[in-house]
């Protein structure tokens, strides 16, 4: 029973939930629960998967009552005594992330460094704007995040963009720094490493990097209006990445799914504080679950 319950979650967060939350509104339009919730889908399948091995390799060391124990008066059929995991599998789970994140982290902070060794030689600094200034005609916006964060604008986006428009794009890149968005993305790139097959990895993967470049586009409002930040996306876009790494290393303002932000930014503002708080009910209820189903205490 138990091991039926977890393999029915297995399929339901690793193939079924991503399939349908991929592209989901509702997650859009708080784009900072939405990308709890796919963080926590993937800490939950983590959990389930170590749950199994471990109920697979000791068959007759665990209570195998499942959600049956939470039924009062009902006593299921035990071969062994009852077994408790206590937290073993979560910490085993993100001991297992971090160790496989560490190669993907050494590698992403070797490139950032060279790139800003690089652009400290070449690229002027704006003290107006606090941001380099690269000699480049193509039109480009991004930043380095990190503990020695650069944010970088080309002389192109400079020429291309109007005052407010520049401004609403340097606060995109600002509010990457501020959120930290590259150690989540850290964290999903070796999810994807691991398990890259899984829909959830996939299809996880684009999402959380769409809903990261949301969430800085919500930052950037605080500097900029609507109008003015869905404009300087689009110039952006049509102009290509100024020489260096995109993605991982970097954020690039126009590099990430530039017609569904515009798309969302021209939608009404509504209010969605209920979706929100229900989103982080269920990031916080998810990782939980493959635990209940394995190791639910009788009353």
């Amino acid at each position: 029973m138990t091991l039926a319950l977890l393999a029915l979650h297995l399929v339901l967060v690793g193939v079924v939930l991503p399939r349908r939350l991929a592209g989901a509104r509702r997650l859009q339009a708080r784009p900072a629960a939405g990308v709890a919730v796919w963080l926590a889908l993937m800490a939950s399948f983590g959990t389930a998967l170590l749950l199994v091995a471990h109920h697979l390799a000791a068959p007759l060391g665990h209570d195998p009552a499942g959600l049956v124990g939470l039924i009062p008066h009902v006593e299921a059929e035990r071969t062994a005594a009852p077994h408790a995991h206590g937290w073993w599998a979560p910490a085993v789970a993100a001991l297992a992330l971090g160790a496989a994140a560490v190669p993907l982290g050494v590698r992403a902070a070797r490139l950032r460094r060279r790139h800003r060794a690089v652009l400290d030689v070449v690229a002027v600094r704006d003290r107006r704007r606090d941001a380099l200034v690269l000699d480049d005609a193509r039109p480009a916006v991004y930043c380095l995040p990190g503990r020695r964060a650069r944010v970088v604008v080309s002389r192109g986006a400079v020429d291309l963009l109007d005052e407010r428009q520049l401004t609403a794009a340097l606060a995109h890149e600002r509010g990457h720094i501020r959120g930290r968005h590259h150690l989540v993305r850290l964290a999903v790139d070796t999810f994807a490493m691991v398990l890259g097959r899984l829909p959830l990895a996939r299809t996880g993967r684009a999402e959380v990097a769409l809903l990261l470049e949301m969430a800085a586009d919500d930052a950037a409002l605080t500097a900029a209006t609507r109008t003015e930040l869905a404009s300087a996306l689009c110039l952006l876009a049509t102009g290509g990445p100024v020489g260096g790494p995109t993605g991982g290393p970097v954020f690039a303002a126009a590099s990430t799914g530039v017609l569904a932000r515009v798309q969302r930014l021209g939608r009404p503002a509504t209010d969605t504080r209920t979706w929100a708080s229900a989103s982080r009910a269920a990031a916080l209820s998810a990782p939980l679950l493959p635990y209940l189903l394995a190791c639910a205490p009788h009353p």
